[in-house]
């Protein structure tokens, strides 16, 4: 069995924070296709975080993001926490209706004004089943929970939750191997952790490429 490292806080806060939003997320989860089908609408990640689109892409979610800033999306799409960049929602509407229809994971995001983008998906019936919980309160955010939206709030994470372990530099086999001996730990209908510990490390940030985290 991998030895778990030692002294791993930083890197371990940053998994709770983005697991902690994937267990509220996958709490309905099917084995098969996660949230598959799903639609996150995560707003401004100025403000809901990129946390939440990396969560919902490890649970299988299409999420959409809006931000008038193209810096900050262009610099979340090569962290890996955006998979697209577009410059309006028809664009950011033909690669979700894709996906959706694929069950498949997808997070988008489009370069207009948070509010501008909530009124044209109002007006043209665009209603996300999920919404980031942590986001200040409008007219418009209100109308899609009013519509049947669900709010997604992290579930609490106990400091120290984690065990992290480090796939060695002289490892021999391929990485597949090195997560099946994690697996093989979890309890058979462990659904949720099982998907979270084959998902996270692709779209959690570089830093957590080669490491894997498994729930004490």
């Amino acid at each position: 069995m991998p030895q778990p490292l030692q002294n791993s806080a930083p890197i371990e806060r940053e998994i709770e924070s983005v697991y902690s939003l994937y267990a509220a997320l996958a709490r309905n989860l099917d084995p098969a296709t996660g949230l598959g089908g799903s639609f996150l609408y995560a707003a401004d990640p100025a403000e809901s975080g990129p946390a939440l689109l990396r969560a919902a892409n490890i649970a299988g979610a299409a999420s959409l993001a809006a931000s008038a800033d193209s810096t900050l999306l262009r610099r979340l799409m090569r962290e890996s926490a955006l998979d697209f960049v577009v410059t309006s929602l028809d664009e950011a509407l033909r690669i979700l209706k894709n996906e959706l229809r694929k069950h498949e994971p997808v997070a988008v995001g489009v370069t207009v004004e948070t509010g501008a983008i909530e009124r044209e998906m109002l007006e043209r019936g665009v209603q996300p089943n999920l919404l980031a919980g942590n986001l200040s309160p409008r007219q418009e955010l209100e109308a899609f929970v009013a519509r049947g939206t669900r709010l997604v709030e992290p579930v609490l994470i106990a400091p120290g939750s984690f065990q992290i372990f480090s796939i060695p530099a002289d490892w021999t086999l391929s990485a597949a191997a090195f997560d099946d001996q994690l697996l093989a730990g979890l309890p058979p209908g462990d659904e949720l952790n099982r998907r979270w510990l084959r998902l996270a490390p692709r779209y959690l940030p570089a830093a957590a490429r080669r490491l894997r985290s498994v729930p004490r």
